[in-house]
């Protein structure tokens, strides 16, 4: 048995809604309103990396790999892995540097344009 690590380019969270209805935690959906030079909290399943260095896409996702194209651009400050249930999470912080008004590509890929 191996140690599964998944490797992250950007952060998928699902649309608010997921929490207003109770399938999802605040920290698994997208905060409204969504504010740049705020702080929020996310989580997700599993044990995953993702890169600090820089600003990476902020994206909502449906699940099953259907995601959005950026609505922000994002620093990742701090993530963590830990066990609840003998289940992997990966939780942590990210800052918002901006939200995206328009449908004009802001990333290409991971790198911010």
């Amino acid at each position: 048995m191996g140690i599964q690590v998944e490797f992250n380019p950007d952060l998928a969270l699902r649309d608010f809604s997921e929490c207003e209805s109770g399938n999802r935690s605040k920290d698994e959906c997208i905060p409204e309103p969504l504010e740049a030079g705020r702080t929020y909290s996310f989580l997700k399943t599993g044990q995953r990396n993702y890169w600090l260095h820089g600003e990476i896409p902020l994206l909502k996702t449906k699940g099953n790999g259907i995601l959005s194209r950026p609505i922000a651009s994002i620093r990742i400050l701090e993530a963590t892995h830990f066990l609840k249930d003998n289940q992997m999470y990966t939780k942590g912080i990210y800052e918002v540097v901006e939200v995206f008004q328009d449908d004009v590509p802001h990333f290409n890929s991971y790198a911010r344009i």
